[in-house]
């Protein structure tokens, strides 16, 4: 078993956003990309020097409230035109209008359900133990320090060098995160 793979990462811990916001746009353009941030509040920016992609919850919330309104017309006209067809005052049996208030409301419906369950795949919850849970000085990430995280599954991860350059970013400390 090699050395790096019993580690999970190097997590160096800053006392302030503008640091960690700096260490993570230096961190980014030395050309990591395994890596995280973990602040107690949220850094404006940061998003953006970690180098992470859009989000796909907006798609999974669309498909989600398209299939929603399409199941639900479907199945106010087949009830209506199809399965009990019922002439009242001469109206056509796939009278669209009546059918908006439930298609809308299925549509909210799927679309929050789908962004639900979509927000937990894709954040892989419940997930209740990570590995920098252990590092020392990490509960202080609730309150009042923020942490850089450069993972050993970074393809440019080699222990010594990556901890000689957090170290020249000046954190308050280096530690090493193991799995």
């Amino acid at each position: 078993m090699s050395e790096s793979s019993q580690v999970h990462g190097l997590l160096a811990e800053f006392t302030g956003h503008e640091e960690l916001l700096s260490a993570a746009r230096r961190a980014y353009d030395a050309g990591y990309r395994r890596m995280d941030a973990y602040t107690p509040f949220p850094v404006e920016g940061l998003y953006e020097a970690l180098g992470m992609k859009s989000s796909r919850i907006p798609l999974i919330v669309l498909i989600g409230g398209i299939v929603g309104a399409t199941g639900g017309y479907f199945m106010e006209w087949y009830a209506m035109a199809v399965y009990y067809p019922i002439n009242v005052g001469g109206r056509p049996l796939n009278s669209w209008p009546a059918y908006i208030p439930i298609t809308f409301e299925l549509l909210v419906l799927c679309g929050a359900l789908s962004a639900i369950v979509g927000m937990f795949i894709l954040n892989r919850l419940p997930h209740p133990y990570h590995p920098v849970f252990n590092a020392p000085n990490f509960a202080r990430a609730t309150t009042d320090r923020f942490f850089l995280c450069i993972e050993s599954a970074d393809p440019k991860f080699e222990l010594n060098a990556t901890r000689r350059f957090l170290e020249g970013l000046e954190p308050a400390s280096v530690t090493e995160v193991e799995t």
